[in-house]
C-alpha cells in the first residue's frame, strides 16, 4: 500500500485531541462511513473523525429520511467501521426513537452502541428538549457530540430541509443550546445548514469544536461520503463539493464487465486455471 494510503501509524484521534486541535487552530476533517472496506480507506486517508451516520438510512437502505433506521442497524454498521478504524475517532449517530422522551431508554441505547460496537462516542440531535437524556448518557462516561440547526430526525416537524435559524428567535435558541451542550459536557457540536455568520459566532464563543455542514467555515467540516464521491447523484445542495464522480466510474466499469462477459472476452486463458 502506498505511503499516501498507509496512515495508520499516525497519532490516534481522541475527544481530547479534538479540543487541542481547536485550540491551535487546526481544522477537523470528518466524514461518514458505514462498512469495513470504505472505512479502511477513509481511516488511512488521514480523516480525523469517522461518523457512522444515520444517513445510512438514505444512502445504504434507500429510505427517503433518516427516521426508519433502527438501533440494531446502526450497531451493525458501527461494528463494521470500528474494525477498520485505527486512527480516526469513531462517532455513532443515535437513531430516531432511541433517546427522545425517555432518558433511561437513551442511556440504555447509548450503552448498547458502546458495548456492542466498541464505538468511541455517540452523536445526538437536539438541544434543551433532550438535555436530561444527554446528561444521563454523559453520567455513564459516554462521550457525546451534539447536533444543532437542521436536525434531519425532526424533518416532519420542520417540513423542509431549508436553512434553519434565519430568524432571530431560532438563532438565539441555537446559541443557548450550544452553550448548554458545552456546559453539561459534550465534547463537540455539529451545526447543520444555518447561516455562516451564526456558526462563526458559536464557534468563537465555545471552547469545544464546532463542526459545520452547510453552515459555512467552522472548526471543522463533515460530509456524507456517498455525496462527496458523487455516488449519490440525486443530492446536490449548494454546500456540497464533489471530489469525484464515482457513479460514472462505477457505471462504466460495470458496463465494460458486462460487455466482456457477453463477448466471451472474459475470462481469458490467462485469467483461467
Amino acid at each position: 500500500m502506498s505511503t499516501q494510503l498507509q496512515n495508520t501509524s499516525a497519532r490516534k484521534v481522541t475527544t481530547r485531541r479534538l479540543t487541542e486541535m481547536k485550540q491551535r487552530g487546526e481544522k477537523i476533517a470528518m466524514l461518514t462511513a458505514y462498512d469495513y472496506s470504505s472505512a479502511l480507506i477513509v481511516d488511512n486517508s488521514g480523516i480525523d473523525v469517522i461518523l457512522v451516520g444515520d444517513s445510512a438510512s438514505n444512502v445504504m437502505a434507500g429510505n427517503v429520511t433518516t427516521l426508519p433506521i433502527t438501533l440494531d442497524q446502526m450497531i451493525y454498521h458501527a461494528k463494521s467501521v470500528i474494525k477498520a478504524a485505527k486512527r480516526a475517532l469513531v462517532v455513532v449517530d443515535m437513531p430516531f426513537g432511541s433517546y427522545q422522551g425517555n432518558p433511561m431508554e437513551a442511556l440504555a441505547s447509548a450503552i448498547r452502541i458502546m458495548k456492542e460496537s466498541h464505538a468511541e462516542a455517540v452523536k445526538i440531535e437536539g438541544g434543551s428538549e433532550i438535555r436530561e437524556s444527554i446528561e444521563r448518557i454523559l453520567s455513564a462516561g459516554i462521550p457525546v457530540m451534539g447536533h444543532l440547526g437542521l436536525t434531519p430526525q425532526s424533518i416532519n416537524k420542520f417540513g423542509t430541509y431549508t436553512v434553519r435559524a434565519r430568524e432571530e428567535a431560532e438563532a438565539a435558541k441555537l446559541i443557548e443550546d450550544a452553550r448548554m451542550l458545552q456546559e453539561i459536557g459534550c465534547f463537540a457540536i455539529v451545526i447543520e445548514k444555518v447561516p455562516a455568520e451564526l456558526t462563526a459566532k458559536v464557534a468563537a464563543e465555545l471552547t469545544i469544536p464546532v463542526i459545520g455542514i452547510g453552515a459555512g467555515p467552522a472548526d471543522g467540516q463533515v460530509l456524507v461520503m456517498h455525496d462527496m464521491l458523487g455516488i449519490n447523484q440525486d443530492f446536490s445542495p449548494r454546500f456540497l463539493r464533489h471530489y469525484a464522480d464515482l457513479a460514472t466510474t462505477m457505471h462504466d466499469a460495470f458496463a465494460s464487465y458486462v460487455a466482456d462477459v457477453k463477448s466471451s472476452d472474459f475470462p481469458s486463458p490467462a485469467e483461467s486455471y
